[in-house]
């Protein structure tokens, strides 16, 4: 078995002149929860769309679960999409419509009620499974798409930014979805909100014009075990205090003060053995801080205008 859930290798995709795909390869290991993410027009959605088998890529190759490109019979129920703007049947209640869809992946209607009501607890939709689909706020029903993804067992689960337009609370309480279901499959969600992949993903990947510029684990990434950020109250004089920081590269952004770990190094016991020494030497510390945020992570990958 293959140790990833999904491969892309060169894939392009052609709109006319422009090109939605360039030569994307991406790996997603298997029982990830991936964060992708890029800027509008990056190819986030057309890869969606390529991995789901909707759309066929110009060139290239795509490998779902380890049997190659998507195969609606042999990937039925396996691989699952919520696609970014999602419409569905107003006139049938929740449970139906789940129901529905859990019987198109061929369960018996039975096993139908019973998934269709497991994901809407999932949800937090339950006390709404009798109202009609139309009759539901954009949020409810957004998280009830985000429902039907869930259905049944699938290895892959795609989710094209599964909390837009949602109340603050109910990203919160969507994160939490995300969470619970983390590895027990595979998850790729697409999404401009930095801070809840960062949340909630434990692998991540930038796409900037139809390409991957970056992926890994969010520690790799964001650097969590090889940079502290200390936030100062007041600047502080560098070279009064570059006799303890010398070997760790030290650097002033601001007000805050970046160290480099060395590889191996533990950050607990380097901040341990610097901060109390810092702050011997006046300086007034606010935070500790172990790598980048992703955004800043994020920032720092984007290609040149003249590469876009």
């Amino acid at each position: 078995m293959s140790r990833f859930a999904l491969r892309l290798v060169g894939v392009r995709k052609r709109y006319g002149r422009t090109d939605a795909l360039d030569g994307l390869t991406l790996d997603v290991p298997r029982g990830a929860l991936l964060g992708l993410i890029g800027p509008n027009g990056a190819g986030k959605t057309t890869t969606f769309g390529i991995v789901s088998g909707s759309i066929k890529p110009d060139a290239g190759t795509v490998d779902v679960l380890g049997e190659g490109a998507f195969d609606p019979v042999k990937h039925a129920g396996r691989v699952t999409v919520l696609p970014q703007d999602c419409e569905l049947n107003p006139y049938s209640s929740a449970r139906q419509l789940l129901t529905f869809y859990a019987r198109l992946q061929g369960m018996s209607r039975a096993r139908a009620v019973k998934d269709a009501e497991r994901v809407l607890d999932l949800v937090r939709l339950r006390d709404r499974q009798d109202a009609r689909v139309g009759q539901l706020s954009h949020g409810m029903r957004r998280r009830l798409a985000v429902a039907q993804a869930l259905l049944g067992d699938p290895a892959l689960v795609m989710l094209d930014e599964p909390t837009g337009g949602l109340d603050p609370h109910l990203v919160v309480e969507m994160r939490e979805v995300l969470r619970e279901e983390r590895g027990k499959r595979t998850i790729v969600v697409s999404s401009h909100i930095l801070q809840d992949l960062e949340a909630t993903c434990d692998h991540v990947a930038f796409m900037e014009a139809g390409r991957c510029v970056k992926s890994g684990g969010v520690d790799e990434v964001t650097r969590r075990g090889g940079l502290v950020r200390v936030r100062l109250a007041a600047p502080i004089d560098l070279d009064s205090v570059r006799d303890l920081l010398e070997e760790r590269m030290p650097r002033l952004e601001g007000d805050v003060l970046v160290l480099e770990l060395s590889s191996g190094e533990a950050p607990a016991e380097v901040n341990a053995m610097i901060l109390p020494a810092l702050i011997a030497r006046g300086a007034k510390v606010l935070e500790v801080q172990l790598g980048q945020s992703l955004e800043a992570a994020y920032m720092a990958s984007r290609l040149p205008e003249t590469a876009r």
